[in-house]
Parts: structure tokens; C-alpha cells; sequence
């Protein structure tokens, strides 16, 4: 017998919202439309995850779904094939998730290792719609992995070819498809309205019916294709519980079909089978516009634009530097100590034990042997490698990898922007939508009423205010990406327009060295000179890139036993049993020993001090004028881990001797900083990326300098390249500016959402030409945006 509630009321599956239709599967008075929702129920239960039901109602995606389809996974050469990484216990792996709706789907995705206990760490991107998943493939295998996902109705698209440029691809046809086929409608909708408009004659009156029939047949594949995504979305939303920006435009579109069904039907009037049409045919322009800009602005990001940052080449035993877009595939590469790794690349040479905290989040080194694989991403703890290159630099993936280091507090991304606004705006823009429609019927007007409630649902969209901010930020990373700066992204441009005080670091950032070749003051034997040689080979440091530069040709590589670098002090290293210390006077001299104490790096060998090699450093080009420039709208800080010998010149260039700071240990930087943020200052460090990493990871915006070297940190928000250090000032100027722009913007769509507003609860627009000002609307702020931004670089001369 069937329950009487069965015949009383629909029911539909607590999980996934899907009407409930044969058996009823119930669990705690919750009813599931199959095995799998209530399955997925159970296990979010069992272990107390149901909170993942309180974001959103019926949050879940139907689970009907057969998970054989898999067993190709088994396979271990496919399953390694789609890792980004991989070693003795760890891998990680990017699936590209379609059915991510919500905010309760990031909220499960990012709790999977409640679900599993091999799955250590999972990251959802929510515009992309892909899952990043870090989990221990001797617990749980790929196979395993993917099962899991499908059983909680989060399956993957997984192919064996790189999806990310098919699918934006196949997206975008998808797109010009519905803008044909809405196009096609509206071009004959308004051919046979014709005579409707240009006044009917005795031959059109008699069959003024059937070309309304007919219109109306047009008006079909608008609404079972063109429109189908706005449908989908407004469902989609309205089962969540919210309202988004799609739900005004979907019901603005069913009062036109239903008004032209009716009059049509009734014999009342012509309908608006046109304006119907003309409606999807322009607001699809409108995405499709919106969809080329966003692709525009993702290629310059990931193909056209490189962290200014260089990689040592060896080429026929010469070693070289060459810019990272420059690396191919079979290129061998030299990396030294704290340098990351940039592409997926086998070990030939040295001892290898790699951090690869930057992909996994595990901070435990890793031991490599030779012919072993390394993955882009990870960083060299100890002593110089040699690695050949298997797979292309990924810019995109470095880059993914850069923005998933979670470090600072409030990092809130502008893509969100439509989401919050959406909030508010939505439903007021209903209540006036209602408001004029009531009003013109009770007036006695009900076209009008119709026509102005239609209206304002069209021409209130607020699209153009949302994407004010990311076209203007996304253009702006693109001129700093042309002039040697290269954000980490859209945020930090805010942070930077916002920043108040300057720290600069001294040596390899506000300094260079120039000289050709460094005179050693001291006794260095030949066989001594090798083993200063091999050391500071190892070393990404500009000092000891400098020693080796001047030691080149005369000196020959050592085996070293033992290496360690000592951050803001130097190098310890022993070879052929002798300790070898590189560094500051104070890490090598100490204070037992009378020495010559002037600018240099101090050697010592086997308990004795050597010598030192004398370092004359100049200041970078244009710094005097730079720092002048800065003065006037900056609080200007100096951390210098050096001895205060360039006190004096150094006070002549910045403003206020009381903020030079000297004998700075790295600890002592980040202290700081965390002192001068407690003052309610806005900080940015500025420095070399390889002894600040913790000063810059504590600042709010942390700038690395690069001259021709991998000192690529993801503790930064930015990296300049050398040769743009002069620019720095007109760089901050210009994220002001483009703050400001973000505001024009924002004004000109208040502007334009206002007026319209204003005309269409007179009932004086049509919501023709509503859907025609929308996407108008739309091409103005990007226009404008783009326009300015370009003006301003100009201005700034970048």
C-alpha cells in the first residue's frame, strides 16, 4: 500500500533536492530519491558533516551515477599521467569538478579528509570549478580518489589530454552557437513583425494571426536553448536559497513569452516575439563580450607574460642564464640552494633533498636519487643539482601554486564582488519591479504595468557594476606584467594602492655590485680558491654568484660532504674534511680575532681565516631621484643585515637617518615590520627574496627583487625585475590610479542603473531596447576601463 504521504505531497530528496519518485528511501525523517544520496547522507553523518546541509537546502548532486566507468585508473602509468606531483608517499592531483554550484560544495570538498584518512589537504576553486587534492597514494589510490568524488555526486572530467584550453574552447563555441540560433530568430521575428510596425493593410489584418503563430514558434528555441543557461542558474539559486543576478533576467524573459503567448492566443495583440528574441540575442553578446575579455586578459596572464626571474642553463659544460620562457623541453639546468625547481625536470647530478612545502604543504625535505623525477614547484634544501627539463614550464600552474599559499589574513577575492551585491541588489530590484507593475494596474495602465515591470528587471542587471573591478585590476596586471612586475594577482594591486610605508632592503635591492672581477685581501692557495669555488657555486646569493664569476676558469669543482646556507649570516660547507665558512665578518672572524674589518665576505678554512674578498657596491641607477620621489607620499624605512659603513651616504639620500637600520638579522626584520604594522602602518617590503622571506611573508605587500636570478619566494605578493626598480614610484602611482578608475566605474554604472531605473518605471522603455542598453552598458565600462588604464600607463610611461 502507498503511503498516504506519497499521494498528499511531492517530496523531494533532502540531498539533492530531485523530485522523489519510486522507492522512498528514508533516514532520520529525511527522504532520498536513491541508494546514493542516501548513502552520501549517511557518511556526511557518520562523520558529523551535516553541517555541509545548513549553507544551503538540498545542497547535493544526485549520485546516480556508475562508478566502473573508472577502471582505467588502475592503470599505473595512466594514473601518474594526470598528477601534478608525485613522490614515496604524497601525490597530488587537479580535477576539473562541473557540478560545483555552491558555497556548501566548497565547503565538503575542502573536508574530504574527514572522509578519508589518506587525504591530507584539499583546495576547491569555485570559478574554475576544479578541486585540488593533496592525499597519500600507499592509503587511498587515483581509482580510489575518483570513486570517492563520484559517490558524493562531485565526479570528475577526467581525459588524458590537457582539458583547460578544450574546454574554455568548447565553452566558447557552446556560446556563439546560441548567439546564431537567437540571432537567426530575431532577424525573422522582426522580418514578419514588419508590417506590425509599418501598420497593418487589409491583406496583413486577415492574417495578423498567423504571423503572430508563427513569431511565436520563434520565440521557441530561444527559450529551450539561447536562454537555457539563465533557466538553469535561477534554479539553481532559488534551491539554494539565494538570489543571484540571473533571476530578474529569467523572470523579466517569462513575463514576454507569457504576455506574447496570450495576446497572441487571445487575438489582443502582436505579442513581443521580437523583442523576446532581440532580448537574448543582446544579452548573450553582452556574456560573449565579457567571456572574450576574460580570455584575453587569462592569456596575457598565462602565455604572454613570465616571472621576471632567470634559470641557469648549462649548455656544452658553459653555464648561462636565460629567461624561464626560454626553457625547453630536454634543456639541463643548474639549481642551487633555495632555488625552485620550474618544471618537471630528472636528476643527473648531486644530492637532492627538496622542499615541496609550496605544492603538497609538507614542510619534511625529500630525498631524490638520480634519474628520479622532480616536479615543478619544489625547492632545493641543500647543495646544487643538475636536472634535465621533461616537461614545458607551466606559467598557469606556477602561478596556481603562488596564489594557494594561504598566509595572510583577509584575502578576500574581487570575483565575489557580483555575489555580495547580489544580496542586496536582487531583491530590491524585485521590489521595485512589483512596485511599478502594481502601481500601473491599480492606475488602470496594465500594458504599461507590464511593460515597465519587464523593464526594470532588464535594465536594473547590475553586470556592468560587478566587472568594474576585475577588468580594471586584470588590465593593470597586464601593464605591470609588460614592465618587469609581475603580481601575484588582483589583490595585491589593492594592497599596494593602499600601502603607506616603504622598507627597503640594502644588498642585491637598493644596491649592485659592478665590479668585474672581487680582489682578495688575504692568503688564498689555489687548491683553497677550489674549494671557495665550489661552495659558492652552490649558492643563489648575488655575493656568491659574484665570487664564482671571478674565480671561473681558475679554480676546479670539489665534492662537498656537507653544505648548509645560514640565512643573513653565510655558508657552512666541509670539504675533503676541512670546514669551510663564507660569510660576514661576524659568522666567520667573530669576535676572538683581530682581523681587517671593512665591506666584504669573509673566508675562513679549516679554522683559519683566509682573507676577504673586497666588495664595492653601487647604488642602483636613478635611486637618489627615486627616493626623493617617494618622500613626499611615503614613510621611508631602511633593514640592512650589513654593518653601518654606507650610514653616511645612505643619509644623504633617504629623509630620516633615525629609520636606517643596520645588523639586521632576518628575525630582526620580520620584528619590524610586525612593529610598524602595530602602529596601524601599511607596509611593503621591498627586498631580494632570499634572507627576507619571513619580513616579506609579514608585510602587506611583499616585493622581491630580481636582477638575471631564480629567486622566486612564495612568501611574496610580487617580483620586479632589477632593471624596472626605477619605475617603483610610477608602479604605486598607478595602482592609486587604478582604484580610482574602479571607482569612475562604479559611479558610471550608478549612473546608468539610476537613469535607466528612472525611465523604465514610467513604462517609457521598452524592454527591447532595456536588453539593447544592458550589453550597451556592459561595453561601456570595459571600454572606459580599458580606455583609462591605458591613458594612465601612458601617463606614467608604462
Amino acid at each position: 500500500m502507498t503511503p498516504l504521504k506519497d499521494i498528499q505531497k511531492e517530496q523531494h530528496c533532502f540531498h539533492c533536492g530531485d523530485v522523489v519518485v519510486k522507492a522512498n528511501y528514508e533516514v532520520d525523517g529525511h527522504d532520498f530519491c536513491c541508494l546514493g544520496c542516501k548513502s552520501v547522507y549517511q557518511v556526511l553523518n557518520q562523520h558529523k558533516l551535516t553541517h555541509y546541509y545548513k549553507y544551503n537546502t538540498h545542497p547535493g548532486i544526485s549520485v546516480r551515477k556508475d562508478k566502473s566507468q573508472y577502471f582505467y585508473l588502475a592503470d599505473e602509468s595512466i594514473a601518474n599521467s594526470l598528477l601534478d606531483y608525485k613522490d614515496d608517499h604524497i601525490a597530488v592531483v587537479t580535477f576539473y569538478v562541473p557540478t560545483i554550484h555552491c558555497s556548501s560544495c566548497i565547503w565538503l570538498l575542502e573536508k574530504l579528509h574527514k572522509l578519508h584518512r589518506g587525504i591530507t589537504n584539499t583546495r576547491a576553486d569555485f570559478l574554475r570549478k576544479e578541486v585540488r587534492i593533496t592525499f597519500c597514494h600507499d592509503i587511498i589510490k587515483l581509482k580510489q580518489l575518483v570513486e570517492l568524488l563520484t559517490e558524493i555526486g562531485y565526479a570528475p572530467i577526467i581525459t588524458l589530454k590537457d582539458t583547460s584550453s578544450k574546454r574554455k574552447k568548447k565553452d566558447s563555441n557552446r556560446l556563439v552557437r546560441k548567439i546564431a540560433v537567437a540571432g537567426f530568430c530575431f532577424g525573422n521575428s522582426m522580418m514578419i513583425s514588419f508590417p506590425e510596425y509599418f501598420g497593418l493593410g487589409t491583406f496583413e489584418r486577415n492574417y495578423a494571426q498567423l504571423f503572430g503563430v508563427v513569431n511565436l514558434l520563434f520565440t521557441l528555441p530561444i527559450m529551450l536553448y539561447s536562454g537555457q543557461d539563465y533557466f538553469v542558474s535561477s534554479i539553481k539559486s532559488i534551491r539554494q536559497g539565494r538570489l543571484n543576478l540571473d533571476i530578474p533576467l529569467t523572470l523579466g524573459i517569462i513575463v514576454l513569452f507569457l504576455r506574447s503567448v496570450w495576446e497572441i492566443l487571445t487575438g489582443s495583440g502582436a505579442g513581443f516575439s521580437d523583442t523576446l528574441c532581440g532580448l537574448l540575442f543582446f544579452l548573450l553578446i553582452g556574456r560573449w563580450v565579457q567571456q572574450k575579455t576574460y580570455h584575453h586578459l587569462s592569456f596575457e596572464r598565462d602565455y604572454r607574460s613570465y616571472f621576471p626571474v632567470a634559470v641557469t642553463k648549462i649548455d656544452a659544460g658553459e653555464e648561462k642564464t636565460v629567461a624561464l620562457s626560454a626553457l625547453q623541453v630536454g634543456d639541463r639546468i643548474l639549481i642551487r640552494n633555495n632555488e625552485i625547481i620550474p618544471a618537471d625536470a630528472i636528476l643527473l647530478k648531486g644530492a637532492a633533498c627538496i622542499d615541496f612545502s609550496f605544492v603538497t604543504g609538507e614542510s619534511n625535505p625529500v630525498d631524490k636519487i638520480l634519474g628520479e623525477i622532480i616536479y615543478a614547484g619544489g625547492k632545493q634544501t641543500e647543495q646544487a643539482i643538475e636536472l634535465e627539463v621533461v616537461k614545458p614550464v607551466s606559467q598557469s600552474y606556477l602561478t596556481s601554486l603562488w596564489n594557494d599559499q594561504k598566509n595572510k589574513k583577509g584575502q578576500v577575492s574581487f570575483q565575489s564582488f557580483s555575489n555580495k551585491i547580489s544580496r542586496y541588489f536582487t531583491p530590491i530590484l524585485l521590489l521595485i519591479a512589483f512596485i511599478s507593475l502594481f502601481f500601473w494596474f491599480y492606475i488602470g495602465e496594465p500594458r504599461r504595468a507590464w511593460s515597465a515591470f519587464t523593464a526594470v528587471l532588464i535594465i536594473g542587471c547590475p553586470c556592468a557594476l560587478a566587472l568594474s573591478s576585475p577588468f580594471t585590476l586584470s588590465a593593470v596586471l597586464s601593464v605591470f606584467d609588460r614592465n618587469g612586475l609581475f603580481m601575484k594577482d588582483t589583490l595585491a594591486i589593492e594592497k599596494m594602492a593602499g600601502i603607506d610605508t616603504l622598507v627597503f632592503d640594502k644588498t642585491g635591492t637598493i644596491s649592485t655590485l659592478h665590479q668585474e672581477e672581487l680582489p682578495f685581501k688575504g692568503s688564498l692557495p689555489a687548491t683553497e680558491a677550489s674549494m671557495v669555488f665550489s661552495v659558492c657555486r652552490n649558492s643563489n646569493h648575488p655575493l656568491s654568484r659574484k665570487i664564482v664569476q671571478s674565480l671561473q676558469g681558475t679554480c676546479e669543482m670539489l665534492p662537498i660532504s656537507s653544505y648548509a646556507e645560514i640565512p643573513g649570516k653565510g655558508i657552512r660547507a666541509i670539504i675533503k674534511n676541512k670546514e669551510v665558512l663564507i660569510g660576514s665578518y661576524s659568522f666567520v672572524v667573530g669576535t676572538d680575532e683581530q682581523f681587517y674589518k671593512g665591506p666584504g665576505t669573509y673566508v675562513r678554512i679549516g679554522g683559519h681565516v683566509r682573507g676577504v674578498f673586497s666588495m664595492e657596491q653601487k647604488w642602483r641607477d636613478g635611486l637618489e631621484s627615486l627616493i626623493k620621489a617617494l618622500s613626499s607620499s611615503y614613510e621611508l624605512h631602511l633593514l640592512s643585515g650589513d654593518v653601518d659603513r654606507d650610514s653616511s651616504a645612505l643619509s644623504s639620500i633617504f629623509p630620516q637617518r633615525d629609520y636606517l637600520n643596520f645588523n639586521q638579522l632576518p628575525a630582526d626584520k620580520l620584528h619590524y615590520i610586525s612593529g610598524l604594522q602595530q602602529n596601524g602602518k601599511k607596509v611593503a617590503m621591498i627586498g631580494d627574496g632570499l634572507n627576507d622571506a619571513g619580513a616579506l611573508k609579514c608585510a602587506d605587500l611583499g616585493l622581491a627583487v630580481s636582477d638575471d636570478v631564480n629567486n622566486f619566494s612564495p612568501a611574496c605578493d610580487a617580483i620586479m625585475s632589477g632593471t624596472s626598480f626605477s619605475k617603483f614610484c610610477r608602479f604605486l602611482g598607478f595602482s592609486k590610479k587604478a582604484m580610482h578608475i574602479i571607482y569612475c566605474s562604479f559611479a558610471i554604472s550608478l549612473l546608468y542603473n539610476i537613469v535607466g531605473m528612472y525611465f523604465a518605471t514610467q513604462g517609457n522603455l521598452s524592454p527591447l531596447l532595456a536588453a539593447i542598453l544592458m550589453p550597451l552598458s556592459t561595453i561601456t565600462i570595459i571600454s572606459f576601463t580599458s580606455l583609462t588604464t591605458r591613458l594612465y600607463a601612458r601617463k606614467y610611461t608604462l
